[in-house]
């Protein structure tokens, strides 16, 4: 990014950021003046993103989401570097496997749960004694479509999804009226994480949606940016779906 617009003050801190999603959303914020603090598992991965958006507005902390000493670490280091946390998006997630749900490894269910759910409920304590408690501020968690109906062969994701979804009306319900609490249900979105749903099939795999293409990371990043944004300051407890209108053909044959 060439050109920077003036600082808006605020400061977010994405997980799961280094790519995808939750880089389009980090984007989204520096794009509005917001320094971020991005996380993820890969270094390498961290430094390319940091050096892309711009390394005055923006500080990475490696390390997994699950991890609590990992959350604290990322929280710790933001108000060192910026004085605030205004905003948590809970981003990072993992789908490990895919199968009829019956066959089910509930290893692999417990570690799903572990970095899709639980990583976010650490995330929101942190940020909640940090700074929001007293100052105010937005969570956002990206849950997803698999969480609001049946999600064949993807059953683990689609339950900690759902699980999502339930944390952000318990969140909202219980940091209100000092932070704001929503989620955000995307369909694909064209990143590597859903890349074996699309990958050398993308017509094929577009065609249910009504808006004719499958969803870009800057899609949901512009659906993050307005839930951390004044405009949505009536907006609590509620998850957007963001699909191009997949969710329409439910049930039409």
């Amino acid at each position: 990014m060439t050109e920077l617009p003036e600082l808006s003050g605020k400061v977010a801190l994405v997980t799961g950021a280094s790519r995808g999603i939750g880089y389009g959303i980090a984007e989204a914020f520096v794009a509005r003046g917001d320094r971020v603090c991005i996380t993820g598992r890969g270094e390498d991965a961290l430094k390319e993103a940091v050096d892309k958006l711009g390394s005055d507005r923006v500080i990475a902390v490696p390390g997994k989401a699950a991890d609590e000493a990992h959350q604290a670490a990322a929280v710790e280091r933001t108000m060192e570097a910026f004085g605030r946390v205004d905003f948590l998006v809970n981003n990072a997630g993992t789908n490990p496997v895919a199968g009829p749900i019956a066959e089910l490894d509930l290893n692999v269910a417990r570690k799903v749960y572990e970095t899709n759910v639980i990583s976010a409920l650490g995330f929101a304590q942190q940020t909640w004694k940090a700074w929001q408690k007293e100052n105010g501020g937005a969570i956002l968690n990206i849950a997803s479509i698999a969480g609001v109906s049946a999600s064949p062969f993807i059953g683990a994701y689609g339950m900690s999804k759902a699980a999502m979804i339930n944390l952000t009306l318990q969140l909202a319900h219980e940091f209100a009226p000092t932070v704001r609490v929503n989620a955000i249900a995307p369909a694909v979105v064209k990143t590597k994480f859903a890349q074996a749903l699309y990958e050398g099939r993308e017509a094929e795999a577009a065609a249910p949606y009504p808006l004719g293409r499958l969803g870009v990371p800057s899609d949901i990043g512009g659906a993050a940016a307005f839930l951390t944004s004044d405009q949505s300051a009536w907006v609590t407890g509620q998850t957007l779906v963001v699909d191009g209108g997949l969710l329409l053909n439910l049930g039409v044959h």
